[in-house]
């Protein structure tokens, strides 16, 4: 009985992560089928196999996660909304991240000061742990004034502020196991009557009196900010019938505030980790981006960042290896014909689209255990299937923060390696594992290497 209510779920939040969960059928099916149903719980599911299927997103944009306005504002946000609630968002949030946006904010990114901690690091303990410092980092980029809510954690000189410690407990302390999440999305009707909550009560009080001072301040004093909280204030305000209601703002401010320094702590971690395990290439990128800071007379510009392109493809290779997300959830809005068959996926099905399978597919790319950054020179992405790279999604759906995460990443990876070099500690566990109770990529033990100045 116990088998039949958790369906395929065994191992999920015991072994297995759930990127390698659907990589166990992806590679099972791979070439005899188009899809593969699933159970989760007493749930069907249907993960995609055919990577041809995966370019029709139009038929199946909305996500199917559960979401409780009602009771539970955080998980009100934009990556949870389905239908006519979300097209809303998209269109009046993109603005935050176009190319001239991103310019006005890269200068307030750049106050973000890492060096400091890193020669701490070097001089006294000789090794450290990548996910906290990469997180401390992230977390006062997120928050800095001019790019997303205006206020200054200062993580990296206290690491107890009261952001980053709720926002690393969000992950390290959730509300459910990864196994229950999967019962809880599989079941969203009977959740919401049950009024169950994603997050605890402790987060969803925190920053739903954030948002409530934040906007109650700015009303008051008449000040207005060119970030992101800005235009969720404005959202909320408006007279129009579709604005935003106050738990929409909380959840979009919360989304963005926890995907913004939790993936892009996940990324840089994998990054670093993978230069430290090669040495070469950690060598050559050094390099490259002290060859390029000296056309742009060593001052980090928004420009020369753009100019750097073998840090596009050390970025994207790590992506590739290591995407922060496993798999992509969809729901299907329409009957769907999958095409050469008579199989019809009818409204409202679940779909799992396996990013962690297809980013280790020998097909696409050669050798997938190994590091590459080849894998990303303008002639191997020219030949290589164009849905064959999704670390943050892709169709109408697709992380609408790329820009400033992808940004968030380099600046990181420019701070971390120009003075400071890296080689694998005997703490990091070998070979790595993901969590399996994370749904973003964490490592078993962590990511340990040991680190020193260079000249």
């Amino acid at each position: 009985m116990a088998s039949r209510l958790i369906g395929n779920l065994k191992g999920v939040g015991q072994y297995d992560h759930d990127g390698l969960l659907t990589q166990k059928f992806y590679k099972k099916l791979k070439g005899r089928s188009p899809i593969v149903g699933v159970y989760y719980s007493i749930k069907p599911v249907a993960i995609f196999i055919d990577i041809n299927l995966i370019k029709d997103f139009a038929s199946f944009h909305d996500r199917g996660i559960y979401y409780n306005e009602r009771d539970d504002p955080l998980s009100t946000h934009l990556i949870s909304l389905p239908g006519d609630k979300w097209k809303q968002l998209p269109s009046t949030c993109s603005p935050t991240f176009t190319s001239l946006k991103m310019k006005t904010m890269f200068s307030t990114m750049m106050e973000v000061e890492m060096k400091r901690k890193l020669t701490k690091f070097a001089r006294v303990e000789k090794s450290l742990t990548l996910k906290k410092v990469m997180s401390l980092f992230t977390m006062d980029v997120i928050g800095m004034g001019g790019c997303a809510f205006g206020f200054e954690t200062n993580s990296l000189e206290d690491e107890n502020n009261e952001f980053f410690r709720m926002g690393i407990s969000v992950f390290d302390n959730p509300g459910y196991s990864t196994r229950s999440t999967f019962v809880l999305q599989a079941f969203r009707g009977y959740a919401r009557k049950l009024r169950l909550k994603l997050f605890r009560d402790e987060v969803i009080k925190f920053y739903t009196d954030f948002v409530r001072n934040t906007i109650d301040y700015r009303l008051k004093n008449k000040e207005e900010r060119n970030d992101f909280m800005q235009i969720l204030i404005q959202l909320h305000t408006s007279k129009r019938e579709d604005k935003l209601s106050f738990n929409e703002v909380v959840g979009q401010t919360f989304v963005f505030h926890i995907a913004g320094f939790e993936a892009s702590a996940s990324i840089l971690q994998f990054c670093f980790y993978e230069l430290a395990c090669n040495p070469d290439i950690q060598n050559r990128l050094r390099h490259h981006i002290n060859q390029v800071l000296r056309k742009y007379d060593g001052e980090v510009t928004y420009e020369a960042i753009m100019d750097m392109k073998y840090l596009d493809q050390i970025v994207n290779e790590t992506l590739r290896k290591n995407p922060p997300f496993g798999m992509l959830s969809r729901e299907t809005t329409l009957n769907y014909k999958i095409p050469g068959t008579d199989c019809i996926l009818e409204k409202g099905t679940s779909l799992h689209i396996p990013i962690y399978a297809i980013h280790h597919d020998p097909e696409f790319y050669p050798n997938p255990s190994k590091f590459n950054p080849d894998n990303f020179s303008e002639e191997a992405v020219k030949n290589r299937h164009p849905i064959a790279f999704l670390p943050f999604g892709a169709g109408p759906r697709a992380c609408i923060g790329v820009r400033f995460g992808v940004m968030h990443v380099k600046l990181g990876v420019i701070a971390g390696l120009r003075k400071f070099k890296y080689t694998l500690s005997p703490k990091t566990r070998q070979p790595i594992k993901l969590q399996s109770k994370f749904f973003v990529a964490q490592p078993e033990g962590g990511i340990w290497l040991n680190i020193e100045s260079v000249d």
